[in-house]
């Protein structure tokens, strides 16, 4: 009966095999995903709005500027989102992560060095080796071999070193698309806000000439003798506080012009030849896609990235867990070396070591108890930043809602108020020129009107601003689809 070979090598094959088989555990805990508690929001105002527009349980479109109907808009968005500093800084963070977690996964795979080396030596005619007989002349040495090494990952560490790194890895491609949402409602509240001034600009020029007619008219009244010094004299004053309200409207247009071109990664002025020109304000959507409160966690990048971020701190207890135990390594080292360099293809000059190493921490000074202690308070905060963000995204919602509702109360209010308001204006001058009331009485009326058309422009530029907000606060503007599969 033939026995087995037992050689050394043998063994070292057979421990490397059991303790590869043993691998198969990690020590912390496994992360799972926390409740959200998001499916009690109700994505309705507190009070229905007056306005034309309906919230609709359809899901919340990736584009959701397309709504307006602005074309000018679509194509700042996409001009924005090619040329944003910002988020090519966040995508530059991503191909960092994703760097990081190639170094974590080479972690557990063998590493394999080449060498070569040569060196000529002597050793001193008065030394211990000389007085006992090893020769002093000077010789070659030769030398060349390649080194493995490879960590047995027993404990899990090297596997909660790769969960973590690709949590951060997911991270931060959420957080890419964080500042891709919000990128989104910066772009469209810059440039409805330019609409908004450009109408506020059209406004004031109408009410100029109101005023001027209101002038020329006070003027000719007092040149036959029936208005006073006092009535020209505050006609010319009305003219002259409406004038002053359109530097004030340039500079305030010119500004967001600025700010539209920072947000494309441009130059000042350089959307200047295309935005100038006055537009109308884009109008209001009749429906507004809101989808369902259970979608919502997976809709919001911020709560996708602080999801990830506590995965990531929930890895590294493990990883402090793993340090308490023993490292067990495979090292080996294959090569030839030789006095001569002719000698160095003879097969008796190649040499071998293969065997493990262990590493085994016994006394630390309480630094791996204190870096335990560490990772599992960060890993509470990270739980407490996930809550937070969630209540945080449950406060967003609901405010945004409730603007918006009231903003179309308001607006339909208001547009009551301008009509009145023109209406008395008219009345006013019919009544001044003939003679039946006097000028304060029209100067009254048309300081009314320019401040219900100012409220009425305003307000009609808040309602676009409330949809903004809404989808911003929805998590409207990204594509879950189009992030890819998370490794």
């Amino acid at each position: 009966m033939l026995r087995p070979i037992r050689t050394p090598l043998w063994r070292c094959a057979c421990a490397a095999l059991c303790a590869a088989t043993l691998a198969g555990c990690a020590v912390g805990p496994d992360f799972a995903s926390p409740a959200d508690d998001l499916t009690e929001i109700g994505l309705a105002p507190r009070q229905d709005p007056q306005g034309h527009m309906r919230l609709s349980g359809d899901g919340v479109p990736a584009e959701w500027w397309r709504l307006f109907e602005d074309p000018i808009l679509v194509r700042l968005q996409a001009r924005a989102a090619a040329g944003n500093l910002d988020l090519r800084m966040a995508a530059e963070r991503v191909e960092q992560s994703r760097a990081q977690l190639g170094i974590a996964v080479s972690a557990l795979l063998p590493g394999v060095d080449a060498g070569a080396s040569y060196a000529r030596e002597a050793i001193s005619e008065n030394g211990k080796f000389a007085a006992l007989g090893a020769p002093t002349n000077a010789t070659d040495f030769w030398r060349l071999g390649f080194t493995a090494g490879w960590e047995i990952d027993l404990w899990g560490r090297a596997r909660r070193l790769r969960e973590g790194a690709a949590a951060s890895l997911e991270a931060s491609m959420y957080d890419r698309e964080a500042a891709r949402v919000a990128l989104s409602a910066e772009v469209a509240r810059a440039y409805l806000q330019l609409r908004g001034t450009q109408a506020q600009l059209d406004i004031t020029r109408q009410n100029l000439e109101v005023a001027e007619r209101v002038l020329s008219l006070t003027e000719s009244r007092a040149h036959h003798g029936v208005a006073t010094r006092f009535e020209t004299a505050t006609a010319r004053a009305q003219l002259a506080t409406v004038r002053a309200w359109i530097p004030e409207l340039n500079k305030r247009r010119n500004n967001l012009l600025n700010a539209l071109a920072l947000l494309m990664g441009e130059t000042p002025r350089a959307l200047d030849e295309q935005l100038s020109d006055a537009m109308p304000l884009p109008a209001l959507p009749a429906a507004v896609p809101v989808g369902v409160s259970s979608e919502l966690a997976r809709r919001r990048p911020d709560i996708q990235r602080a999801e990830a971020q506590l995965h990531a701190a929930t890895a590294a207890i493990g990883v402090a867990k793993a340090d308490f135990y023993p490292r067990i390594s495979l090292i080996g080292q294959l090569g030839v070396e030789a006095f001569q360099g002719g000698d160095l293809a003879n097969w008796d000059s190649r040499y071998f070591s293969i065997g493990p190493t262990i590493y085994l921490p016994i006394f630390q000074g309480g630094r791996l108890v204190q870096r335990l202690a560490l990772s599992e308070s960060r890993q509470k905060s990270a739980a407490l930043a996930y809550r937070q963000t969630v209540l945080q995204a449950w406060h967003e919602v609901d405010n945004a809602l409730d603007a918006w509702a009231e903003q179309q109360r308001e607006h339909s209010e208001l547009l009551v108020s301008y009509e009145h308001s023109k209406q008395a204006l008219n009345a006013a001058e019919r009544g001044y020129q003939q003679g039946a009331s006097d000028y304060l009485t029209v100067l009254t009326a048309q300081r009314n009107l320019l401040a219900s058309q100012a409220r009425v422009n305003a307000s009609a530029t808040d309602g676009t601003l409330t949809v903004v907000n809404l989808y911003k606060s929805l998590g409207g503007g990204w594509d879950a689809a189009a992030v890819g599969a998370m490794p």
